[in-house]
C-alpha cells in the first residue's frame, strides 16, 4: 500500500502541463472516433474488438496462455493495417468533415457560400411537383460543400440555368436521361443520367432503386437528394443517409430553404423539423 502511494505521488510529481495536454489530445482523438463511427456498422465492429481484447486478455492472464498473450501484444500492429480498411467509409467521412469546417479550405471550394436565389427554387419545386403528379420517377441531388465532381463524370454534362421545363423534359419517361440522376451546383444543372451510389444501410431494404442512390449519396457526400416515386407520386428527400417521405409542395419549399440558407442545420432531424413548421 506503501509503495502504491508512493508511485501515485511520483507520477503527480512529473505531471506538467505538456501531460495535461498530451491526455486531452488524446480524450479528444478518441471522443473523435466515437462520435464518427456512432450509429453506422461500424459501431459494431469496434464494439466486437474491444470485447474480444479484454477477453483474451483476461484469458491469457489467467490461465498464463502464452501463444495468446503474444497475439494480444501484438495485435495493435495488425490493427494498424486493418482498421483502414475496416473503418474506411467512416474515415472518409471524418476527413471531409474537418475539410468542410475548415475555414481556410472550405472557403475557396465553397459553391453555396450565398443562399439560392427564390427564383431557382421556384424553378426546382415546382418541377418536383409536376413530375409527382404525372408519377415521372426523378433523383435531383443538390450539390452541398462536398464536391460532385465524380458523380457528374458518369453522366451527361449540361451546364444549363435552372428551369421547370427543363427538369421535366429530362425526367420524362421516354427520356434518354430519366434513369439517372441530375445534379444541381448552385444556380445551375451541372448533369444528368449520373450514377449514384447504393446505400447497403439494412434500414433501406424494401426501398427503390432511387431512393437507394438518395440514401447513399447523402451517406457520402453533405448534399440533399430529392426523390420522386415512379410508382406513388410521392416526394421525398434523403439527407446525411436519412430519408424523410411524403412531403408537400410548401414543406419542400421550406426544406429547400433551409437547405441553402447561410445557417442551415447540418443534419437530418433539424432539416425535418425546419421543413414540417
Amino acid at each position: 500500500m506503501h509503495g502504491l502511494i508512493n508511485q501515485i505521488l511520483d507520477a503527480l510529481a512529473r505531471f506538467t502541463l505538456s501531460s495535461a495536454l498530451d491526455i486531452i489530445i488524446v480524450s479528444l482523438l478518441f471522443y473523435g472516433v466515437l462520435m464518427v463511427v456512432r450509429g453506422t456498422r461500424a459501431d459494431q465492429v469496434l464494439r466486437g474488438v474491444i470485447v474480444l481484447f479484454i477477453f483474451f486478455t483476461i484469458m491469457a492472464a489467467s490461465f498464463h496462455l502464452t501463444m495468446v498473450d503474444w497475439l494480444v501484444r501484438n495485435s495493435p500492429v495488425v490493427l494498424l493495417v486493418a482498421i483502414p480498411i475496416i473503418f474506411q467509409p467512416e474515415l472518409r467521412r471524418a476527413l471531409e468533415q474537418v475539410g468542410r469546417t475548415s475555414a481556410i479550405i472550405n472557403h475557396p471550394l465553397a459553391t453555396l457560400s450565398t443562399p439560392l436565389q427564390p427564383s431557382t427554387s421556384d424553378e426546382i419545386v415546382d418541377a418536383v411537383t409536376r413530375l409527382s403528379q404525372r408519377h415521372y420517377g426523378a433523383l435531383i441531388v443538390l450539390e452541398g460543400t462536398t464536391g460532385l465532381q465524380d458523380f457528374v463524370q458518369s453522366g451527361v454534362r449540361m451546364d444549363s440555368v435552372v428551369s421547370s421545363d427543363l427538369i421535366v423534359t429530362v425526367f420524362f419517361v421516354n427520356g434518354p436521361l430519366h434513369d439517372g440522376a441530375m445534379i444541381v451546383r448552385g444556380e445551375r444543372i451541372v448533369a444528368a443520367g449520373c450514377v449514384l451510389p447504393l446505400t447497403d444501410n439494412p434500414r433501406a431494404a424494401g426501398r427503390g432503386t432511387r431512393h437507394r442512390a438518395a440514401i447513399g449519396i447523402t451517406e457520402q457526400t453533405d448534399s440533399a437528394c430529392i426523390v420522386v416515386s415512379e410508382e406513388s407520386g410521392t416526394i421525398s428527400v434523403a439527407r446525411a443517409g436519412h430519408l424523410m417521405t411524403n412531403l408537400s409542395r410548401d414543406r419542400l419549399h421550406r426544406y429547400l430553404e433551409a437547405f441553402y440558407s447561410a445557417k442551415a442545420p447540418t443534419n437530418e432531424p433539424e432539416l425535418a423539423a425546419v421543413a414540417g413548421r
